[in-house]
């Protein structure tokens, strides 16, 4: 019996499927589910896992953070514990009855890694099947790519999952050491620990770099002349001179404006915009945050749309379809999507097809590209907008041109310049099936050489330079991989754990003070984890290892040897590390004023009950509560409710993030509960259940 090895449930289903040559017959081990069925006359059994089986840890009596020395932890020994131990269960189980087995989890470092880990299970129950391991590498969940990978079986690469191992073991060693160490210098445990880790503290450190920038920056006035000008329709135009560095020049361009305006000239460029490439995985989450969806959303997403066999592959590097792709092919069903087909239909009528291509090519993975056909009911809402961004983009990728036509008019008025333009789009070309990236039609009046046109009122704008932006999820993504700053597979997930650790809000990307101090602390006191080059080296040493230039135990020691020198570092300046980033955390922590005695409002904690309540730091003396929302992070504004004065707050959790004075008897909030309250009872009377927006609303107006 040959066992075949997948890294989920569904896709084990699905490889059976495709690969039996009659009916399927399911099985369960418990309650892991397995699929037995003949191919090329030999009996399989398909299973799938759940992800890691087995995970990195250090030993039981490593697990005291306040009694353990977290230097201990760098040399420490590390183990490999049992994750799932349903699944593991069944693997051994099956194992015994195989005489042949075939890895195929997902092909890179990861899935390879999940490979052999299962086989180290696999080998444990049945020792004979050492020699008897085979490798499935495909791009798609399609039966003709699962079928390619099983008549075309290879090696089970050791040295690629030894780099995914050194990577598992490096993460540990540095963020345990190091949480532990920042928890313990400023006594924060348990859910208020403060992680530390070799990609998660660079991308935090660039983040509160960009903020310090733009607290440092210092704007600078200058004035612009705008004019509003009617030939028929009233349209805006601007001063040639677009910032007037001195008030005084401005007034006397505007006091030199006439009643009219003559048209001095009318320029008109055409302009051709050449398709987009393929999708890779930092051009697909890059696109998918300019559509709203945060990076780890986008790729649990893409990573369940190719498990059911919809989209191939996520996780690539590549920008250049294959020549074995068949693009009709795919076409060929894409005739059949909703709101794209005219666009496939159209492209299969060619004769020749032109995808573009992007810098990066490989041959590990295809970009990303549509596999199967999808109808919108099929799927969830979120499923369905990252399956069309793809699919879109796909199309895109295959056609001509936009072509853009830019009219630009140039007026005089009293001896001043005015001027204005437009750009529209005259061939859609691929912006027709991609319209993400097509901006608005700007239409302008169409004149000619000396018309005039009258000047209905104009207006100086007092202006000040802005300060540099904070960065978007989809910008952070790109520089995190000019930096070399995690991989493909990683970067959402490191986004994330800055959210999840409340050292960042929003999107663009906010830090908290608590953020920024721990940013500042290691930075100054442990650079090397806070700056891109080591962990950037780290990524080439791991390349390194794939390629079999290194061995995963001479990278793991040197980084030990890095982290020595670190800890060394940090343990002599404990005191001042401490204090910035408590620094931070009593910033953060502080709401506003006190009413009362005008001492700061700060969030505290009952004794007992752990509940937080806002409390006026003048206590004894001064007895001033307010309650508080019990979850969810809580984010200081700076700013006061314009119905009562009291401190206003952004409580992050759920969904939507939601803005909230501290004052329960806030006119406001009354207002708020009276109307929730009014729209609730309304849908009862009618017979139905309060909507989940209405107790919603009745839930944050009396929280």
């Amino acid at each position: 019996m040959r066992l075949i090895i997948s890294e989920k449930a569904n896709a084990a289903k699905k490889i059976a499927q495709f690969l039996a040559e009659g009916s399927v017959k399911e099985g369960k081990h418990r309650s892991v589910p397995h699929h037995t069925f003949t191919w090329k006359g030999e009996e399989c059994v398909s299973v799938g896992l759940k992800g890691h089986v087995l995970n990195p840890e250090y030993p039981e009596e490593y697990s005291n953070w306040q009694k353990v020395e977290p230097s201990q932890l760098i040399d420490a020994e590390i183990l490999k514990s049992v994750s799932e131990k349903g699944v593991a269960d069944a693997i051994k189980s099956l194992s015994k009855k195989a005489d042949r087995v075939v890895v195929a989890t997902d092909f890179d470092r990861e899935g390879e890694l999940i490979g052999v880990e299962a086989l180290s299970l696999v080998f444990e129950a049945n020792p004979k099947l050492m020699d008897h391991v085979e490798r499935s590498r495909f791009s798609a969940l399609t039966t003709g790519e699962v079928n390619r990978a099983f008549d075309n079986l290879v090696e089970v690469s050791r040295d690629l999952a030894a780099a995914g191992e050194a990577r598992q073991d490096i993460d540990l060693i540095w963020g345990a050491t190091l949480t532990r160490w920042v928890s313990r210098a400023t006594k924060r445990y348990g859910s208020a620990f403060l992680s530390v880790g070799r990609v998660q503290s660079p991308t935090l450190a660039l983040i509160a770099a960009r903020e310090r920038e733009r607290r440092a920056f210092i704007p600078e006035p200058y004035w612009e002349l705008e004019a509003t000008l009617q030939n028929g329709e009233p349209f805006n135009v601007r001063h040639a001179t677009e910032r007037f560095k001195e008030e005084a020049a401005v007034r006397e361009a505007y006091e030199n404006l006439a009643e009219t305006a003559t048209v001095t000239e009318v320029k008109q460029k055409s302009a051709s915009r050449p398709p987009t490439t393929p999708f890779n995985t930092t051009s697909f989450l890059t696109a998918a945050a300019s559509i709203g969806f945060a990076p780890s959303r986008a790729a649990r997403l893409a990573e369940d749309l190719y498990t059911d066999g919809y989209i191939s592959y996520p996780r690539t590097d590549n920008t250049v379809y294959p020549r074995s792709l068949d693009l009709r092919e795919v076409l060929g069903f894409l005739k059949r999507v909703e709101g794209v087909g005219q666009h496939a239909e159209k492209l299969l009528a060619k004769d020749k097809l032109s995808p573009t291509r992007g810098k990066k090519e490989t041959t590990d993975h295809p970009p990303i590209y549509p596999t199967g056909y999808a109808s919108k009911k099929a799927l969830r809402d979120d499923q369905w907008k990252i399956y069309q961004l793809v699919v879109r983009r796909f199309l895109a990728t295959l056609m001509g041109p936009a072509k853009t036509l830019r009219t630009t008019l140039r007026f005089d008025s009293g001896g001043e310049t005015l001027t204005t333009g437009g750009t529209v789009v005259t061939e859609e070309g691929w912006l027709g099936a991609y319209p993400y990236s097509r901006r608005a039609d700007e239409e302008i009046p169409n004149l000619s050489e000396g018309e005039v046109v009258k000047v209905v009122s104009a207006e100086v704008l007092a202006k000040e330079t802005q300060p540099p932006g904070r960065y978007g999820a989809g910008r952070l993504i790109n520089v995190m991989e000019d930096l070399g700053l995690g991989t493909k597979a990683t970067r959402p997930n490191i986004i994330q754990n800055l959210y999840d650790r409340g050292y960042v809000h929003d999107d663009p990307l906010i830090p908290t003070e608590k953020g920024i101090k721990v940013a500042q602390a290691l930075t100054d006191f442990a650079s090397e984890i806070a700056s891109h080059e080591m962990t950037a080296e780290l990524e080439k040493s791991m390349d390194a290892i794939s390629e079999g230039k290194i061995s995963k135990e001479n990278v793991v020691d040197e980084s030990r040897d890095v982290l020595r020198r670190v800890y060394e570092h940090l343990q002599n300046s404990e005191t001042e590390f401490a204090d910035i980033v408590w620094e931070g955390i009593r910033t953060d922590e502080t709401l506003g004023k006190c009413p009362v005695s005008g001492h700061d409002l700060i969030i505290r904690r009952n004794r007992k009950s752990r509940k937080r309540f806002v409390g006026c730091s003048g206590y004894p003396d001064c007895t001033v509560t307010y309650p508080l929302p019990q979850r969810g992070e809580i984010i200081p504004l700076g700013t006061t409710c314009d119905a009562c004065g009291s401190p206003e707050i952004k409580v992050l959790g759920g969904r939507r993030p939601w803005i909230t004075c501290i004052n329960m008897d806030c006119p406001k909030k009354q207002e708020q509960k009276e109307a929730a309250a009014a729209k609730a009872a309304e849908e009862q009377q009618e017979g139905e259940q309060p909507s989940t927006e209405s107790v919603k609303e009745l839930e944050k107006s009396t929280t």
